[in-house]
């Protein structure tokens, strides 16, 4: 079985389990990958690899945010039904063909959720 490009923490769903306006999201980038975090705790993290890059890049745009560069981090303040989106892109597997339409949908209900504003 190979190694998957991106998790999803059990974390996540305690957040997306209770409803809210606002999270204060943080998106790093360290030498192994993107990581988001709420309060602290691990929430997704996409590996350093193509796919874990796409899936991370991905999930910083249904955040409204720009990837941080190699050592920094940008914060994201989104409802849990962005973040229920964003962990959704990252857990797709880009090399099937359905997922680019799901991709699709889920960017687009990101954005419509986050009111069409992004800081990109």
């Amino acid at each position: 079985m190979r190694e998957s490009h991106a998790i999803v923490s059990d974390y996540a769903q305690e957040l997306l389990d209770t409803p809210r306006a606002h999270l204060a999201l943080e998106l790093a980038q360290d030498a192994e990958g993107l990581k988001l975090t709420y309060g602290g705790k691990l929430v997704a993290a996409c590996r350093l690899t193509r796919q874990g890059m796409a899936a991370g890049a991905y999930m910083a745009r249904a955040l409204g945010t720009r990837i941080p560069a190699l050592g920094e981090t940008v914060k994201a303040r989104v409802s849990t039904g962005v973040l229920f989106r964003a962990t959704a892109i990252a857990s797709l597997d880009f090399d099937e063909e359905a997922s680019l339409a799901l991709l699709d949908r889920l960017l687009e209900e990101a954005e419509m959720q986050r009111g069409g504003v992004s800081e990109l």
